[in-house]
């Protein structure tokens, strides 16, 4: 009984969810490239001067797309300072994303499920999402209070269930990815902060 309810409240949150996509994702592209790096530059001091950023030994990063926040310059940083930084590898016909190490190496990356970058295969490092200390999560929308709107696959939302109870969670968006209140069911997952410029 309670799967139907929760089927039928997953049908009607679709199409709001869907309008609140459709039109942030054409801001997204609408946005100068100039504007998205300053902004990104922005984002990107925000977040290394966080303490959680400081503090965490293992960082996860998505690793963006030409329209996201971008996240390449960030990764290169962090190893720089000695992070051990490590982005999603989507499984598609299994529904699930894993998590492996990079070293920052360019060639180490190609295009995977949904035309986003990750590594080759016989780049694989492999580790549990236990192990990270942050996790910086993308999203096509954010509310004040941190629920996320994401692609739509739930990639993220299952991924952010199995994590250990003291990793923190970051979401970085523009100011006009941020809005009052986003619908969501009870298989959606928040982030505990949000930066935005």
């Amino acid at each position: 009984m309670s799967t139907i309810i929760e089927m039928e409240q997953k049908e009607d949150l679709k199409p709001a969810k869907k309008n609140i996509r459709d039109a942030i994702l054409s801001k997204l592209k609408l946005q100068e490239e100039e504007e998205r790096l300053n902004k990104s530059r922005r984002i990107e001091q925000k977040l290394f001067n966080l303490p959680e950023f400081q503090r965490a030994k293992t960082v996860m990063f998505y690793v963006s797309t030409k329209f996201e926040v971008d996240t390449l310059n960030m990764i290169k940083k962090a190893i720089k300072l000695g992070k051990r930084v490590a982005v999603p590898v989507v499984s598609k016909d299994k529904k699930q994303m894993l998590v492996s190490l990079i070293s920052g190496e360019a060639s180490e990356l190609e295009y995977g499920p949904y035309t986003i970058k990750q590594p080759k295969e016989d780049h694989f490092n492999l580790i549990p999402p236990q192990d990270l200390d942050l996790i910086v999560v993308p999203g096509v929308a954010f509310d004040k209070g941190g629920m996320r709107l994401g692609r739509g696959k739930g990639y993220y939302d299952r991924f952010l269930e199995s994590k250990h109870d003291q990793t923190a969670t970051v979401g970085l968006a523009f100011d006009f990815q941020i809005i009052q209140n986003l619908p969501y069911g009870c298989h959606d997952r928040s982030v505990e902060q949000i930066i935005s410029a």
